[in-house]
């Protein structure tokens, strides 16, 4: 559905992107997560024929964004972090024009949406709250099943409940063959939904895997030392390390199936525990 080669971008002296490459599979919800300023929405950018980048090769529904942007646009959904409307138009009439840009049942899928989104039809966009403009957006972008939806923080300024509402139809467009692609900050929420997951740092890419890999391979071992010093490690990667006097903090991947008889036979261990963190616990370990 989506492929990026070795993708690089610069402004100036400043560099957004340094040699990305992965794919995404249709049928499925993929996360891009980062901090502000990691690259993320100007992957975006790319993927819609917005920006064109100084090295390498990207691909939107086998096309090139940059010669067959219009066809891709007519194809895909997109929700901007800030979405851009026409203020002086009503909810009804913002849905009747983007209709006349599409395929019949549009305006059908567009009240649908709008109704369960409990927004106001005759009410003027710039009347609206932030949440209810995220709403809109998410409605236009929805209104004519589009094979891929590309949502650069969809759920910003959305309460909780729809919030977690909205999340979850996102699975259900990727069981029906559909794909999703995702930024957000929101960890737990990206946590509940997607399948793969890809984290950014600093214009660089640290990890892209499947969610359910990287939780089984991803430990988290806390050791407490008898003296300071150093002891055997049951794990054979070590991504972040952090020691507070005998104290010691590992996360790391792919534990040794033997690691509690190894911890248990080292001299220098008092105590440990091993668990299985969370995804936002390998988010910050990754970006550490």
């Amino acid at each position: 559905m989506i492929t990026l080669h070795n993708i690089s971008k610069r402004f100036g002296k400043t560099t957004a992107l340094s040699n990305i490459s992965y794919t995404v599979r249709s049928g499925s919800v993929f996360a891009l997560l980062g901090e502000n300023g990691a690259g993320k929405t100007t992957t975006i950018r790319i993927l819609l024929g917005l920006c064109e980048p100084d090295d390498g090769t990207a691909t939107v529904l086998g096309l090139d964004p940059m010669r067959n942007d219009y066809e891709i646009r007519r194809r895909i959904g997109y929700v901007p972090e800030q979405p851009a409307l026409y203020d002086w138009m009503t909810v009804s009439q913002i849905g009747q024009f983007t209709a006349s840009f599409y395929e019949p049942g549009f305006w059908t899928n567009y009240c649908k949406l709008v109704y369960g989104f409990q927004l106001p039809f005759d009410t003027k966009i710039k009347n609206l709250s932030k949440g209810q403009r995220a709403k809109v957006s998410l409605s236009l972008a929805l209104s004519h099943d589009p094979e891929l939806l590309i949502l650069d923080e969809p759920t910003s300024g959305l309460d909780a409940m729809v919030r977690r509402e909205f999340l979850e139809s996102m699975v259900d467009r990727a069981s029906t063959g559909k794909t999703v692609f995702l930024s957000s900050h929101q960890i737990t929420e990206v946590e509940r939904v997607a399948d793969t997951v890809a984290i950014l740092k600093q214009s660089e890419l640290r990890l892209v895997e499947r969610l359910d890999d990287l939780k089984t391979s991803a430990h988290l071992l806390t050791v407490t030392l008898k003296s300071e010093g150093d002891f055997s490690c049951p794990l054979e990667t070590v991504v972040q390390r952090q020691a507070d006097g005998r104290n010691v903090r590992i996360f790391g991947r792919n534990l040794d199936p033997a690691a509690r008889n190894i911890l248990q036979q080292d001299e220098n261990v008092a105590q440990f525990e091993i668990r299985s963190p969370s995804l936002e616990e390998i988010f910050l370990a990754y970006m550490s």
